[in-house]
């Protein structure tokens, strides 16, 4: 019997050669078509044209298949893809997207560091336990779509590159929120509970996790954000949040017009998008800030220190009306008014302070 050497050499003599291919020469379906740049250069919007653009349709891409390309024989599917346009489409994530790249800032750079100066006890470590729990917050938001991008079809890419800008603001958010809590003497105190935080990551669905967390926990962190001019105590701390809260209003655009796509074309959904709210407001009504000790670090700083409590309390209740007041009125934009009328009820007091 031949050895093994001797096998391979007699297969090597006798195999066929692989026939050449070379038909992908003849495909012509967009030759001569071309994007040209607009006003603000060759967007994604430039390069939409023609099978390039979105799927008018729910039909579905299970492959890796790139929008646009010729389809093959043969290919296997995915399984983890979400399944129809409506589970991960809303019509402005080519902008925000565009948006986010062109927005990019350092927190090394951006940030005048250089204006923090020595503050009394109360107020650094109020500072420094807000920033704490907002280093965590920011970890989740963008451990949380992190788990999506891969599930999303290439045929609704627009999606998977606005859920990687998403990433790449929060990384840049937990980075300087971490560094505030180091750069001034104090570092980072209590870590807070997570039991909230835990509904966003460990969402089954793609729509249940954008409306708990773009919609809801993000909507409340960007009302905290609109206020820093209250919270900051200089002007690092001011640029801090003005540009965190500009990024923050991506991702709330996102989740937004996301639930109002679901909603106009699969209304069936509605009843299930409310019971992940039921569950949401639930967690936290009354602090609305996934712990106590961040809704008293609020108010030491609101208030300027430990001294005044009534004036902090007072300042932090307007900063629970607002963030009531503005996710109900995201969720009206998004169709969804009439969850004021099941609305935790807890946190429906805050409507009425």
């Amino acid at each position: 019997m031949p050895d093994q050497d001797t096998l391979q050499t007699l297969k090597a003599d006798t195999a066929e050669p692989a026939p050449v291919d070379l038909s992908w020469l003849d495909l012509d379906q967009t030759w001569g078509m071309t994007a040209k740049p607009g006003k603000r250069g060759l967007t994604l919007d430039e390069v939409n044209i023609g099978p390039y653009g979105p799927p008018e349709g729910d039909e579905k891409e299970m492959t890796f298949r790139l929008r646009g390309a010729a389809k093959r024989d043969g290919v296997p599917r995915l399984s983890s893809y979400a399944g129809t346009k409506a589970d991960v489409w809303s019509d402005n994530a080519t902008m925000l997207y565009e948006e986010a790249v062109q927005r990019q800032w350092s927190s090394a750079t951006d940030i005048p560091w250089e204006t923090l100066e020595p503050l009394n006890d109360d107020i650094e470590r109020a500072m420094c336990q807000l920033c704490t729990f907002l280093t965590e917050v920011e970890f989740i938001a963008g451990d949380t779509p992190g788990q999506w991008v891969p599930r999303v079809s290439n045929e609704h890419f627009e999606t998977k590159l606005f859920l990687c800008s998403q990433i790449m603001d929060e990384a840049r958010h937990l980075d300087v929120f971490r560094k505030r809590a180091l750069a001034n003497g104090g570092g980072l105190l209590q870590s807070s509970p997570t039991s909230s935080l835990r509904t966003l990551i460990n969402a089954k669905d793609f729509t249940e996790m954008s409306v708990l967390m773009h919609v809801q926990a993000e909507g409340f962190i960007q009302s905290m954000f609109r206020m820093g001019e209250l919270i900051a105590q200089n002007e690092a701390e001011k640029r801090i949040f003005r540009l965190c809260a500009q990024d923050e209003s991506r991702h709330l655009g996102y989740g937004v017009m996301h639930l109002k796509y679901v909603l106009e074309h699969e209304p069936e959904r509605r009843e299930e998008i409310h019971s992940y709210l039921d569950e949401a407001e639930s967690a936290d009504p009354e602090t609305g800030t996934f712990g106590i000790n961040v809704a008293e670090s609020l108010i030491v700083l609101l208030a300027g220190g430990r001294d005044n409590p009534d004036e902090g309390f007072n300042k932090f209740m307007a900063l629970r009306k607002r963030q009531v007041n503005e996710y109900i009125h995201r969720l009206q934009v998004a169709g969804l008014g009439d969850r004021v009328d099941r609305m935790d009820p807890i946190m429906r007091m805050a409507l009425e302070i």
